[in-house]
């Protein structure tokens, strides 16, 4: 009995972290295809032990809610719905009675009230008891009436969805495949519960309505005939969609549900199963309700698709951290209308679970329809080695455990895979700024051994096959990359220094030493430490490793190679240095100028200085509003300090301030 109770117990903590990561997050860690059949394991043995764990999710609907938007409770708990992957159980619930089939949409799930015919509130579904005011959002989902004829109290729940068509056109938009988002659902929950409704308004959410909750005009019910097919009709006359819905019985649902499996292909709204709803109103609602599920309903959960394919080998990937994680490549399989061959095995526990072997035959699935994974290896070979060298760097590799997980990590301090963040700076807005290139894609195409050195980045093109066929690129994408890079070929001097990541050597300085060498790469790579100390700024901890960054052949070498690749503009004449050896602090809104960093140029051409903080060093506070009691202010007051408005620094009416 213990090792049933603790297995239940391992059960729970996964199955409660997967939840918690769907309901508050709006993110999934694992598929439907896992949740199911770890949920279904869990109910078995609590059957099986007549045990049954407090916090089982076999025994609540939902999760707390966590967000900053107001919160309330539902007039009645909206419970999750017992579910099936057999047609068979359908009719057998059915028995003599009829009832209403639909898609059971993937989205998230509203609760609307009308009052007087007015949208007067929109809350989401939240842990089944308690959800999120989201009315302002709702008002701005495309096709939902916020007007209707009936003038009585109306409560009705509809799933908010983001159609695929939507979906794929928005990330057609983005060029960032990391910036690019996963899946309908999780993209329609996000929009949903925005804190800014303009926000919704852009994504194109629509409310399918698939239940009436309440219908009372001047105290009385509204007579449906007992029926919920004349619910629908009756919403669809109000101007709701409704969700596609069919009345079936037991001889015939079967057919309807084959039915809907092969208009699945062509639906544009996402749905991840069917509902069927007792017809008979009064005598579902007799029936009742168990400590989780309504008994006048069911879901049939689609069966995942899952294909049979021949394991090629498994591809160590490296990341930052230096963890090189497995990634299975199998013969090419078509699941869910694309071809796929490679799927991610996670970690060493995982594998070493799976047993596998090259030559292996495996069964995978896409995990919500756009996810490659394992579901079952049919040989269990056991015959993989574990890589002992990187193969990025060829360092030398071992096995970590953490919390009963194996994985596997790059032991060398110096791999191009841990040097993201370099790469990262290199291609910032403030450097290079080359657009499509961000953390988690470099990352990538680190582990392939694209990325080396800096210079690598301008040949990317001679891995557009490889690239374009990475899930979320594409040749839109792709060509949006690499015209940033090649724009990024003509530089300025400042901009290459910051890029390079030198210690010490921020924006303002990269400005300080291009200047002060006259733009001149090669003078300052040739610069003394007394050369380099002469430099207003420039201390002699700075200018020590500045030097030292030149001095190693192995950087000198790839500055060398990246040097082949850019053309470093030259400067224009320079402005008047009007505001030479003078220190300004910008603070609150500006009215002259794009923002304050577009003021902050403006004084720095001109051989002034900006800082951050109000100082006795400081010259001049800028700030439009001089009553402000904002720290800058105080703190300027303080010290005497003159408080100057734009238009003061523009006319130069301030001037003769400075000693005041």
């Amino acid at each position: 009995m213990s090792s049933k109770t603790d297995r239940m117990k391992e059960l729970i903590a996964v199955l409660d972290e997967a939840g918690k990561a769907y309901y508050q997050e709006s993110r999934e860690i694992m598929s439907n295809y896992e949740y199911d059949a770890l949920y279904d394991e869990l109910v078995s043995l609590e059957q099986e032990t007549g045990t049954v764990l407090a916090g089982s999710p076999t025994q609540k609907a939902g999760y707390e809610v966590l967000s900053e938007l107001p919160k309330e409770v539902h007039q009645s708990p909206m419970l999750s719905l017992d579910k099936t992957k057999d047609v068979e159980r359908l009719a057998e619930f059915l028995g003599s009675e009829t009832g209403v089939l639909s898609w059971k949409l993937d989205g998230l799930t509203i609760v609307l009230t009308y009052q007087d015919g007015k949208l007067s509130k929109a809350v989401t579904r939240g842990n089944g008891e308690v959800g999120e005011v989201v009315t302002p959002n709702a008002r701005t989902f495309k096709n939902l009436p916020l007007q209707i004829p009936f003038r009585g109290n109306l409560v009705v729940r509809g799933e908010a969805v983001i159609r695929y068509s939507d979906f794929k056109r928005m990330n057609e938009e983005i060029a960032d495949m990391d910036a690019k988002y996963k899946n309908p659902r999780n993209l329609c929950a996000g929009s949903v519960r925005q804190l800014n409704s303009e926000i919704t308004a852009k994504r194109n959410v629509n409310l399918m309505v698939f239940a009436l909750i309440q219908a009372e005009e001047n105290g009385t019910p509204v007579d449906f005939k007992n029926s919920r097919m004349e619910q629908f009709d009756w919403l669809k006359r109000q101007g709701f969609d409704v969700v596609e819905h069919f009345l079936v019985d037991s001889r015939n649902v079967a057919e309807r549900v084959g039915w809907f499996s092969e208009a699945i292909a062509q639906n544009d709204i996402p749905s991840d199963g069917l509902v069927l709803l007792l017809e008979d109103i009064a005598y579902g609602e007799s029936l009742g309700r168990t400590a989780k599920f309504p008994r006048n309903a069911i879901a049939f959960k689609w069966k995942d698709e899952t294909a049979e394919t021949k394991l090629e080998y498994i591809e160590w990937s490296p990341s930052r951290t230096g963890l090189i994680n497995p990634v299975a490549v199998f013969d090419p399989v078509e699941l869910e209308g694309t071809t796929v061959s490679r799927a991610s095995v996670h970690n060493i526990s995982i594998m070493e679970g799976l047993e596998l072997g090259e030559g292996d035959v495996i069964t995978v699935y896409k995990a919500n329809m756009i996810i490659p994974q394992i579901a079952e290896n049919l040989t269990r070979s056991g015959r993989l080695k574990i890589p002992e060298v990187c193969p990025v760097c060829g360092g030398k590799t071992e096995i970590r455990q953490t919390a009963d997980v194996k994985c596997l990590y790059c032991t060398n301090p110096e791999c191009q895979a841990k040097q993201i963040k370099a790469f990262e700076l290199f291609v910032s807005r403030n450097a290079l700024n080359m657009d499509g290139l961000s953390e988690a894609t470099m990352e990538k195409f680190i582990a392939h051994g694209f990325i080396r050195e800096f210079a690598d980045i301008f040949h990317l093109e001679e891995h557009k096959d490889t690239i374009v066929a990475m899930d979320g690129f594409g040749e839109k994408s792709y060509q949006n990359m690499m015209d940033s890079i090649e724009a990024a070929r003509k530089t300025t001097l400042e901009r290459l220094l910051y890029g390079l990541g030198i210690p010490g050597i921020g924006v303002a300085n990269a400005k300080v030493l291009s200047k002060a060498f006259q733009y001149d790469i090669s003078k300052i790579r040739s610069a003394s430490l007394e050369e380099l100390t002469e430099i207003d700024g420039i201390g002699p901890v700075l200018a020590e490793g500045i030097a030292d960054y030149f001095a190693d052949p192995k950087k000198s070498q790839c500055l060398d190679r990246l040097l082949d690749e850019v053309e470093i503009q030259k400067e224009e004449a320079g402005e008047e240095q009007t505001l030479e050896g003078k220190t300004f602090v910008i603070t609150g809104a500006v009215h002259h100028f794009a923002n304050r960093d577009a003021l902050k140029a403006y004084i720095e051409e001109r051989g002034g200085k900006v800082t951050g903080s109000v100082t006795s060093k400081t010259d001049y506070l800028i700030n439009n509003d001089a009553d402000s009691t904002s720290s800058k202010n105080r703190k300027a007051k303080e010290l005497g300090i003159p408080i100057i408005s734009e238009d003061d620094f523009i006319g130069g009416t301030y001037a003769d301030t400075s000693g005041e």
